[in-house]
């Protein structure tokens, strides 16, 4: 019965460990203008998904695709 419950909470406390992790995730961001990719940073978290949703970046030049990619 006890490595049952030492399995049980081993597991519990690796699920949330992992699922804590992917919430902080952080990518290296960058979008491509007239031929020449354009550095925007590490993006983290809550920052990191708003960005992928949009998926874009505007300047005063233009729309321009935005690429996130783990480091």
């Amino acid at each position: 019965m006890k490595k049952v419950v030492l399995f049980s909470a081993l597991a519990f406390s690796f699920l949330i460990t992992t699922s804590s992790c992917s919430k902080n995730k952080c990518h290296d961001c960058h979008y491509d203008k007239a031929g020449a990719e354009i550095e925007m940073g590490e993006y983290c978290g809550d920052d990191l998904k708003q960005l992928e949703a949009l998926g874009t970046y505007t300047d005063s030049t233009g729309t321009y695709t935005v690429h996130c990619h783990e480091h």
